[in-house]
Order: structure tokens, then sequence, then C-alpha cells
């Protein structure tokens, strides 16, 4: 871990302030969807670790399924070129979803993988996000459940990685710069 951590500018929200806010997230799902059994849709990689605790503060029935999207590559840089790499599970027509993402950046990735939903007939479909940097917003969302809203910095721990590092850090930091400006 320590060779993770000299990367690490500062810590932006700690574990115990994220454990909070996605408790009290998981209460106002439970009463939000008490009697509608959502599916809960995560967004992988990043989602993951949010994923795991939101569902177990949740006090009612649900189910989860899983896409994976890139956007960014290897890069701190969203490309623009949005690509579905794992499609869902499950049949979402007259479901109602709730799409668990890590971060909301620009939003051209949760536009597109919203286009891409509507098609096929939901009930509802919500957004709960852990992180928005609505600075860096290309694209108007509307984002129901929010954990946090943060600085335009690069953020990585609690899921979020850069080039598949840092994902097991139980707090969201801002990465330096140096980590990712070498060669």
């Amino acid at each position: 871990m320590n060779s993770l951590l000299q990367y690490v500018d500062h810590v932006l929200i700690s574990e115990e302030e994220l454990q909070q806010r996605v408790r009290a997230l998981g209460a106002q799902l439970s009463a939000d969807y008490a009697t509608l059994n959502p599916l809960l849709l995560c967004v992988l990689k990043g989602g993951f670790l949010f994923l795991a605790d939101l569902t177990r503060a949740l006090n009612i029935r649900h189910e989860i399924d899983f896409m994976a999207i890139s956007s960014y590559g290897n890069s701190t840089e969203s490309t623009g070129v949005v690509r579905i790499l794992k499609d869902l599970d499950t049949d979402i027509t007259d479901r109602h979803i709730v799409i668990v993402e890590d971060i909301i950046d620009t939003g051209s990735t949760l536009a597109y993988l919203l286009e891409s939903l509507k098609v096929r007939q939901p009930a509802s479909v919500r957004i709960c996000a852990l992180l928005t940097k609505p600075a860096r917003r290309k694209v108007e969302l509307q984002l129901d459940y929010v954990g946090f809203e943060i600085p335009d910095e690069f953020v990585i721990g609690y899921g979020l990685d850069y080039a598949e590092d840092y994902r097991n850090l139980p707090f969201v930091g801002v990465l330096k710069r140096e980590a990712y400006s070498q060669g």
C-alpha cells in the first residue's frame, strides 16, 4: 500500500465520510423503492465497491446486474468514444432501474448508456452516482442520488483507478500529477 500512497496528493473524502454517505443513500433508495424491487445496474469497473456497500445499506428487495463501458482506457481524459464491453444479463423491460456509477465527469458515457437503456423499455431509470464533477459536464443529466460533488481533480480510490491501480484504497484521494505525467 505504501507504494500506492506515495502518489496520493491528499485525501478528498475519508473512509468514514464515504460509509456515512453510502448508508444515507441506501436509506433514501430504500424509501423510494420500498415496493418496486429495483434492478441496480452497476457500471464496471469503478462502481463495484460503491455497489457492494450500497446493496448492504438497502433494506428492500432488489437485484443487481453489471455493464462494462469504456471511454477512458489508461488515460486521465475521456476519449469521447464509448464502447460497451459487457452488456446486461437481465431483461429490463418494465423494470425500475437504478444506474450505480462511481463518478459522473463529462456525462457523455452516461448519456450514451441512458440512450442504450431507453430502447429496452424499462419502467424507470434513475441515476445514483457516488461522485459528480459539474465543472467538467458537457452533457446535462438529471442525477437523482449523489454522494459528493467534487472539484475538477483526478481522483482515485474506493473503486476509482488510474491505469487499473489505486482501486483498493479505502478513501477517495487526489492523484499527484507526477503519477500520470511521467514519460
